[in-house]
Parts: C-alpha cells; sequence; structure tokens
C-alpha cells in the first residue's frame, strides 16, 4: 500500500513538472516573438554607417599561440581581432529592426543553406545572420578534429551575459553535419572551437529577415520595410546595443547611422 501511494505521489510530481514545463515553453517563444510574411514589395529601406570613434582598445587584437595542427592551422601564432576597424568602420557588426511583426519572405542563403566552414582552422564566415533552423556545419580541415561549440548568448540588452550551448560537438573528419540552430530567447549567438583556443565568430538568429552584417566600410542597407515607425538596433559582440528611431514610408529612404567607442564597454 506504501509503495502504491509513493508511486501514485512520484507520478503526480511528474505529471506537474510537465505541466509547468508545457506552460513555459509558449513563454519562452514569446520572448522571441512571431513573425509573419506577406508579400511585401515596394516597402521602404533604411541605411547607414556603424563606425568606431577614438583609440582602440590596448587588447582589440590578441594574439594566441597555435600549440597543435600546425601544418593547417599554420605555425606561430594567430592574430584574432575582436575590435576590427579600417578607416573608421566598424566591422563585425549587425544591424536589425527591433520586433518588427511582418514583412518580407525571408530569402533563401547564397548557396542554398546557411554554413559555418572550418577551413585553416578559421570560421568563415566570422560573423553572419542565419534564419533559425537548419545549418550546416562542414569541417574542410584534412586530418584536424574540430569541436564547435554555439551559445546563445542571453542578456546582451542588460548587460549582464548568460551563454547556453545550442550544440556542441566534435568533427574529426572532413565533411558535413546538419544541426539546428534554435535559441529560444535571444538572437545573438557565439561560436567558438573547444578543440582550438584562438577560433571565434558570431551569428544572429532573429524571427525576421531585417537583419545584416555590415559591409567591409561598416555600411549597411535594409530594404523591402512596410510603412512605419521602427526601433533599428546596431549589435556588437564587444560593445553591446545601440539603437535609432527611424519612420519609412513605401517606396522611400531612411538613414541611420551608429559611432561605438571604447567607452561603450564600460
Amino acid at each position: 500500500m506504501k509503495l502504491a501511494k509513493l508511486n501514485s505521489s512520484i507520478a503526480k510530481i511528474a505529471f506537474a513538472s510537465l505541466a509547468t514545463i508545457a506552460l513555459m515553453a509558449p513563454a519562452e517563444a514569446a520572448k522571441r516573438g512571431t513573425y509573419t510574411e506577406t508579400d511585401q514589395s515596394g516597402g521602404g529601406s533604411v541605411s547607414g554607417f556603424v563606425t568606431f570613434e577614438g583609440d582602440l582598445p590596448v587588447d582589440a587584437v590578441e594574439n594566441i599561440k597555435i600549440t597543435k595542427n600546425n601544418d593547417v592551422c599554420g605555425d606561430g601564432s594567430r592574430e584574432v581581432i575582436w575590435v576590427d576597424v579600417k578607416d573608421g568602420a566598424l566591422r563585425g557588426s549587425f544591424v536589425f529592426i527591433e520586433k518588427i511583426k511582418e514583412g518580407k519572405v525571408w530569402e533563401k542563403p547564397e548557396f542554398g543553406e546557411y554554413l559555418v566552414n572550418q577551413e585553416e582552422c578559421r570560421f568563415a564566415p566570422w560573423a553572419q545572420v542565419v534564419r533559425p533552423g537548419p545549418i550546416i556545419i562542414r569541417n574542410s580541415d584534412e586530418g584536424v578534429l574540430h569541436n564547435i561549440n554555439a551559445r546563445e548568448l542571453i542578456g546582451v540588452e542588460k548587460g549582464r551575459v548568460v551563454k547556453k550551448t545550442l550544440f556542441n560537438f566534435g568533427q574529426p573528419e572532413v565533411g558535413d553535419i546538419s544541426d539546428k540552430v534554435k535559441p529560444r530567447r535571444s538572437s545573438y549567438i557565439a561560436i567558438n572551437c573547444e578543440a582550438h583556443n584562438f577560433m571565434f565568430g558570431y551569428m544572429m538568429a532573429p524571427t525576421h529577415p531585417y537583419a545584416v552584417v555590415v559591409g567591409e566600410d561598416g555600411s549597411f542597407n535594409i530594404d523591402n520595410i512596410p510603412a512605419g515607425d521602427y526601433t533599428l538596433v546596431a549589435w556588437h559582440p564587444r560593445y553591446g546595443l545601440k539603437e535609432a528611431e527611424f519612420s519609412v514610408a513605401d517606396g522611400a529612404a531612411a538613414e541611420a547611422n551608429f559611432a561605438f567607442s571604447d567607452a561603450d564597454s564600460e
């Protein structure tokens, strides 16, 4: 009789736990928002530049000694550029529209699928925007074990980041592995190789397609935006977020610029 009561109690606890998880799941999804694709065309656009002002921090570039797989990764040390500035352009930055609910259709990526390539012990690209869902992780380095770790960066908006692993696996052979990028609370993602401590990169996986990585000159352009009032956000993995308000009409062009400095890391 006591055993039956114990089993009954365990079952009730398990059921309650499952119910709590079921209630939490929609709440987590709500934090990311929803997006509806429409027949949007002829909308407006917003463009501008992301720049850096003032002196670079002393640790803008880090030289990390290469201690393994030198035939592929190279000799000496790897120059990891955390703050990549050229002619005032802050490269490696992302720009996106915040909380847009509907608009243009997601376009397919250039090669038909989202891809992170590990080649010569580097992630290529260093920064990219991906649609939540399938992604190909490729090892192009013969005889090199890579171990990719992708982590959702929760709390970027508050400046207190908690990292949650999305996937983490080793690739001892050349070839592709398919996985999914499915963050639950944040669009910001960091990647690194657990086998090589000089391999890093970043991704954004927003709920909508109105997000880009800035060009080599720090420029960006986001088009086909439904007429309305919006908040535009720039994200740099080191310096966090900056916002700008803008309005756009059908067929019209808006402009917004962002300037970061090392003071933004304080």
